[in-house]
């Protein structure tokens, strides 16, 4: 008896450290994957980068097709260095699209100003939510079903906008995705916590893009809400 308790606990020890490597490397990959994310924004708003400004349904289909091809891509080399190439080559493409609602903000006199705004609050949330994953005994896995129904239901309405262009459901869907992804950070942080993320690649995938629309969300509503056109 004696043996096999002290089994178990070298059993948890391991699995603990495990899952603590597991989330120390998803939170640096997180943070290298801004550096490309923020030089593919650069880019854009230099190149004045727009898929078919024109056309925005085409848009939408392609952006759609290309990163549903880096998601699959990364998911399927998640397990070598080449997911890692992938993810931060997504992070880039993701800050290519990022760079016309960067450009139309700086439009504003004081756009500089609320994209400093975005990027903290952004920060703010992140820290915030992902402190109560790792600190809340609370159970948050019965969060997964109901934010994916959330999530379903601002994609249809964020697709109906685009050809509607009502000023008052932007904000709303804003609003609403701002709190959908703020919980989906402490869903998918404390899935590692409890073991149900093992791999940091797809790890850093998942929260990265909990980051990534908050900013574009909370950027959009202060644009909307606080942008100085004089």
């Amino acid at each position: 008896m004696s043996q096999n308790f002290e089994q178990s606990i070298v059993f948890g020890n391991d699995s603990s450290m495990v899952r603590h490597r597991v989330l120390r490397n998803t939170y640096w990959l997180l943070a290298l994957s801004m550096v490309p994310t923020i030089f593919g924004a650069w880019a854009g708003v230099a190149m004045n980068f727009s898929l078919f400004p024109e056309r925005p349904y085409i848009s939408l289909i392609v952006f759609m097709a290309i990163a549903f091809g880096f998601m699959f891509a990364i998911e399927k080399t998640k397990e070598s260095g080449l997911g890692v190439a992938l993810l931060l080559g997504f992070t880039f493409f993701m800050g290519l699209m990022l760079s016309r609602l960067i450009s139309h903000t700086l439009g504003y006199s004081n756009g500089a100003s609320l994209i400093m705004t975005a990027f903290g609050g952004t920060a703010s949330i992140l820290v915030v939510m992902a402190s109560i994953a790792t600190t809340s005994k609370r159970d948050f896995s019965g969060l997964g079903k109901w934010l994916f129904v959330g999530l379903l239901v601002i994609v249809v309405a964020s697709v109906a906008n685009i050809f509607f262009q009502v000023p008052a459901l932007h904000l709303t869907i804003s609003a609403v995705a701002i709190g959908i992804f703020s919980a989906y950070i402490l869903y998918d942080v404390q899935q590692i916590i409890n073991g149900g993320e093992t791999n940091y690649i797809s790890a850093t995938l998942r929260i990265y893009l909990d980051v990534y629309n908050i900013f574009v969300n909370l950027l959009s509503l202060l644009g909307l809400t606080s942008g100085n056109k004089d």
